[in-house]
């Protein structure tokens, strides 16, 4: 029906969107980890809190490495944090040891070697 207007009279003003980083109260991106998960092939179906929960355990682990990594450097009365520092870090927590293994050695020499370049 060629001229006719919408019934309604007054339009609500949308809502600002909220990402799921925001709303969980996480700093690691939500939809960027579940699309990794889905690109990655891991299952057929995620469920909708899997990135959510997935981010939240990411973001527990790496701040828990930076805290004994920023100790590691204010025991040697550093201020920056450096892949020394990790590597310690690392090697003395006896919880983190075994969860890396031979990776975090592996990530630290390649760090190292790049910023040798």
């Amino acid at each position: 029906m060629a001229g006719k207007k919408s019934s309604r009279k007054t339009s609500k003003p949308r809502k600002q969107a909220v990402s799921r980083s925001t709303r969980a109260q996480l700093q690691f991106p939500v939809s960027r980890v579940e699309r990794c998960l889905r690109e990655g092939g891991y299952a057929q179906h995620l469920a909708s809190s899997t990135p959510v929960f997935l981010a939240g355990v990411l973001e527990y682990l790496t701040a828990n490495i930076l805290e004994l990594a920023g100790r590691e450097a204010h025991h040697n009365l550093k201020k920056r944090i450096t892949p020394q520092h990790l590597e310690r870090a690392l090697e003395n927590n006896e919880q983190l040891r075994p969860l890396l293994g031979d990776t975090a050695k592996f990530l630290l020499d390649e760090m190292a070697q790049a910023k040798k370049k």
